[in-house]
Order: C-alpha cells, then structure tokens, then sequence
C-alpha cells in the first residue's frame, strides 16, 4: 500500500507500508530540489535517505480521526478499526487540519 503526500497540493513524496509491515517515506527528489520547500514536519527533515519505521509515523498518525469519526470511517470504508495506515489512505485526501494531504496510490 501507498500514499502520495502533497504539501498544499504540491507533490511532496510517497508514504508507504511493505507486507512486512515496515513504514516508509520519501521525499521527490523534484520536491527536494526546490529552493522554496520546506518539511512536511519537523521530525521528517528534507533528505535524500528513506525513513523508516516498524510503525506509523507519528506526524502521519495524528492525521486521522479517533472516536466517532473513526467509527463512522471505518464503517463507510469498511476499513478494519485497527488498520492505520488503511484509515490514512482513505480519509486524508480533503479535509485535513494544516496543509498536508494524502492521497491513496494506484499502482
């Protein structure tokens, strides 16, 4: 499974989860290149090298919904209550708090 990460509707870079289970992100090399880009977030500083992470990123995490909202989301996109990354993909598109977007890739 993988995320397209826009900044403002700017291409910033790919989120992804491996059948492993290991979380990773990347920045564009177009978006890196760019003299008036800036971090997605403070913990995720503009770098060539991938992260990585046995879990979800805490930025990314803090985008989707808890409570009702994840009741009411998981329920439409029949997205199972403890899939994270799922929940991100599908609800993050529009809507967000702040200027970051996810959009679920076709690959």
């Amino acid at each position: 499974m993988q995320g397209n990460v826009f900044r403002n509707k700017i291409f910033t870079g790919i989120i992804s989860r491996n059948t492993n289970g290991l979380y990773t992100f990347q920045y564009d090399k177009d978006y890196l290149t760019n003299n008036t880009s800036r971090p997605i977030s403070i913990n995720i500083p503009l770098q060539e090298e991938r992260f990585e992470s046995k879990y979800l990123f805490p930025f990314f995490f803090n985008m989707i919904s808890v409570d009702v909202a994840k009741d009411i989301q998981c329920k439409e996109f029949r997205i199972d209550k403890d899939d994270d990354f799922a929940r991100l993909l599908k609800t993050t598109k529009n809507n967000t708090i702040g200027s970051i977007t996810v959009e679920e890739r076709t690959i």
